[in-house]
């Protein structure tokens, strides 16, 4: 992959929360797991409170590939103020959202291979006028994508998840929900599944918004109106979309073999088997970008932040599932442009 691919740029998110430390410590696991190289973008001196490794401060994501074998690359975002690992503050909250819009600029000027987003803490970023419901959708501002068509993919090894509907109240889903919505989202899980992870003959199953699927609408006609319709019309454009299945047999061992993506109607029924099989691991995938952009799948978890406590796992797995989907893409690509 470092052959083929230019080196991936890590946004390290707020500073005073664990993403220093994280991919700090994915660095120094390089070579166990084979990741591909990478740059951190951000202030140095956040690392250096939590990290006693090697730093190389670089001027372009051109010097990373160089720099990888013996010290962490870091592209300077300077933060003002002081950078106190565990207590964020607007100072941390601007630098968070600046490292973020240097990386997202790199990645979408080629010259970095993909987007990887440490975490963030919302609530400080709302403090400084961040107007975004998350970095998913700010992401997608930047690259001339509409937030409807960005959608979210959480995937760990044996299972892939994409809730048509996000961060809303559970009340409000009813409402949201709508045929085109969720045609939308399958939509852009097929072509994402294509593109990012080489699976060209996609299946999806669908999860039911009520207990046991709406039982033939004794209990909820959402599965009647607005799924039967969407699932059919996607079997009519070749798309293998299967359901609406009762959402609480859906995630066994069985049944997660029979398809690539679990279409789930709201956040905590795609999440909650996401992270209860693979909290560790479980990556946060944004479909439907001209970037791959990928983010561990956890929060700033300000509370054991510099105290070398927090677990690199899902940012491990987040840089290596954006090398991974970076070059599918390039394989898609170069496999599309000949077709034509």
């Amino acid at each position: 992959m470092a052959d083929v691919l230019r080196p991936l740029a890590v946004a390290m998110g707020d500073p005073a929360g664990i993403g220093p430390e994280i991919i700090a410590k994915a660095w120094r696991a390089r070579e166990l797991h084979a990741l591909a190289p990478f740059f951190a973008v951000g202030d140095p001196r956040a690392v250096e409170r939590v990290w006693d490794g090697p730093i190389a401060r670089i001027e372009s994501p051109a010097d990373a590939a160089a720099a990888f074998g013996e010290a962490l690359p870091v592209l300077t975002v300077t933060c003002t103020g002081d950078i106190r690992p565990g207590t964020p503050d607007i100072d941390s909250a601007r630098c968070a959202l600046d490292s973020l819009e240097l990386a997202t600029g790199l990645a979408r000027s080629g010259a970095a291979g993909a987007l990887v987003t440490g975490p963030v803490s919302k609530a400080q970023l709302y403090q400084i006028g961040f107007t975004h419901p998350g970095q998913t959708e700010f992401v997608a501002e930047r690259c001339g994508i509409a937030r409807e068509n960005a959608v979210m993919m959480l995937a760990g090894p044996t299972l892939r998840v994409v809730p048509v509907t996000t961060h809303i109240p559970l009340a409000g889903v009813f409402d949201a929900l709508s045929v085109d919505l969720v045609l939308a989202k399958a939509r852009a899980t097929a072509r994402g599944l294509a593109r990012n992870f080489g699976i060209h003959a996609p299946r999806l199953a669908f999860a039911g918004l009520n207990p046991h699927a709406g039982e033939g609408g004794a209990i909820g006609r959402e599965e009647i109106d607005i799924l039967a319709p969407a699932i059919a019309r996607l079997r009519e454009e070749g798309i293998d979309a299967t359901g609406p299945f009762a959402a609480d047999t859906m995630f066994h061992t069985r049944a997660r073999v029979t398809y690539d993506a679990a279409i789930c109607l709201y956040h905590d029924q795609a999440l909650v088997p996401l992270k209860t099989l693979h909290f560790d691991e479980g990556v946060n995938l944004t479909l439907g970008l001209p970037i791959v952009r990928t983010s561990p799948d956890h929060g700033t978890a300000f509370g054991i932040a510099g105290q070398d406590q927090a677990e690199p796992g899902a940012m491990i797995a987040a840089i290596r599932m954006a090398a991974q989907c970076a070059e599918h893409r390039l394989d898609y690509e170069a496999t599309t442009a000949g077709a034509a």
